[in-house]
């Protein structure tokens, strides 16, 4: 009797934009989406949208080939299920219904076409879904239009959809930059949505918005290459902004070889509607997101209990399974060191409660690297993963804690100065405090679970007490001792090991 075939829980998302058409496969649906394959194709559907009507047939026949070529990827891949989703272009091109009867045979799914509120809502969702607690105005550039919405933790508020687009602001100023200036300062200065940004955030989505981060990211020596997450105070995104339109006007973006030839010419028509935003809404800081429409998606078919789930948590979660000896030992950790800040009455805000357990979860991950490079890899691994709901300084913090586990604590292992450079000294210290914790634990434990449960911490004044249950006083040895008093010193008391 032949097995029934077992269903691939994959799921995979075509997103036909005005700019690019792109795939994403994940290797599931959940709270932390992990992409295992990702492509686009930079088509520009929407290039003559607004001077025609039309969508450029060159661009048609682009983004067909480009299709079939993604269905027959899901074909191979035994994607579990097909999403697929049209933007701008294809809602205000007159051949947009005809494109998408075509566009619908070749994929074999349904294709929705998002209204600008919808695509204004599924950015949102995006953004709620990657960033930790947002607070301020999503904006997602596309080719065709920009979106801007409200959001407030993972309330959704109301939006608005203007054609400036960056293909869409470029076809209709004739590739005149004072022209578009013209109509961007027309578009962005009747926008009440805006005013609710001051002193907030303004978070940035788009794959042209991300360009002009990169090249922010490039020239100012940043030490972190992660797109998402990437902040900058608003009045220094502004001097970036203008700069580049000056770059621009002088004809010397050609020589900038991180960005695509395709992508290149948009950049001072992004650069453009950032500078306005940012005039208009007056926000605190501009935060970068590679969370968006298509996240936003999934994310919004997640029941609620998973869609209250902390996203940097879940994907803590799923690289302890992968990667450390004992997911149920990282679990362990987290309350062994929950009770190690109760009786050290360690001031941790929510924040900092979150980022600990999270390095809790990732502390054992570098057990298969030759011990000379745990430090190192573990260092690059955390600090350039693909997750989110975490900011840079938090990436910082959770990976220097896991590098000080792995290399000491000793001034010959300092890590780079600037990875250090990224966090205030204070927690720096913290981390080195949570390394050292995490030095004891794992040496009596050797990653095993039902042993830290077995060891209890207790405080009198200034002494703190490492405690082994009978059963577990074997385990006591000079070394372990050595690195409990470690520990105690940089919490500002004197240690020692109790056996019970």
């Amino acid at each position: 009797m032949k097995r029934p075939r077992k269903r691939a829980s994959s799921v995979a998302v075509i997103d036909i934009g005005s700019n690019s058409v792109r795939m994403v496969v994940y290797e599931q649906l959940a709270r932390s989406l992990v992409s295992v394959f990702n492509e686009k194709a930079l088509c520009g559907l929407g290039r003559e949208v607004q001077s025609t009507g039309l969508l450029a047939p060159d661009a048609v026949a682009k983004a067909l080939t480009s299709l079939r070529r993604f269905r027959a990827l899901c074909r191979i891949q035994k994607v579990g299920r097909v999403y697929a989703i049209a933007t701008a272009a294809c809602r205000d091109a007159t051949n947009g219904p005809d494109f998408i009867r075509r566009a619908e045979r070749i994929c074999g799914t349904p294709i929705e076409i998002l209204s600008g509120p919808r695509e204004a809502k599924l950015s949102a969702l995006g953004v709620i879904s990657g960033i930790h607690n947002p607070d301020g105005i999503v904006g997602d550039l596309g080719g065709g239009s920009l979106e801007l919405i409200d959001v407030r933790k993972n309330r959704v508020h109301s939006g608005v959809t203007l054609p400036l687009g960056s293909l869409a602001l470029q076809d209709a100023s004739q590739k005149s930059l004072k022209r578009a200036e013209r109509i961007v300062r027309t578009e962005i200065s009747g926008v009440a949505h805006l005013k609710a940004g001051r002193g907030r955030t303004f978070y940035a989505v788009g794959g042209t918005w991300r360009s002009l981060a990169r090249i922010h990211i490039i020239q100012s020596g940043y030490p972190l290459k992660v797109m998402h997450g990437y902040s900058l105070p608003a009045a220094d995104a502004l001097d970036f902004a203008v700069r580049l339109r000056r770059l621009a006007a002088a004809n010397l973006l050609a020589d900038i070889e991180t960005i695509s030839d395709a992508r290149r010419p948009l950049l001072t028509y992004a650069a453009l509607v950032l500078e306005y935003v940012i005039r208009v809404a007056q926000p605190k800081t501009i935060v970068f997101s590679t969370f968006g429409v298509r996240e936003g998606l999934f994310y919004e078919m997640l029941p609620p209990a998973e869609k209250a789930k902390d996203g940097l948590i879940c994907a803590a979660q799923t690289l302890n399974g992968l990667l450390s000896r004992s997911a149920k030992h990282a679990e362990e950790l987290i309350a062994w060191t929950d009770r190690l800040a109760r009786v050290v009455r360690l001031r941790e805000t929510e924040e900092d409660r979150r980022l600990r357990h999270a390095a809790c979860l990732l502390s054992d991950i570098g057990w298969r690297v030759h011990p000379d490079h745990r430090g190192e890899e573990t260092l690059s691994l955390i600090t350039n993963g693909n997750f989110g709901s975490v900011d840079h300084q938090g990436r910082a913090f959770v990976a220097l804690s896991v590098y000080y586990r792995y290399a000491g604590l000793s001034e010959a292992n300092e890590p780079p100065p600037v990875m250090r450079d990224l966090i205030p000294p204070a927690m720096d210290e913290r981390a080195r405090m949570l390394g050292a914790a995490f030095r004891v634990a794992h040496l009596v434990s050797a990653a095993r679970p039902g042993v830290l449960p077995a060891t209890h911490f207790r405080g009198e004044g200034r002494k703190l007490m490492l405690v082994f249950e009978h059963q577990m006083v074997d385990l006591v040895a000079d070394r372990v001792g050595s690195r409990f008093k470690q520990l105690a010193r940089l919490l500002g008391r004197s240690g020692s090991i109790v056996r019970r």
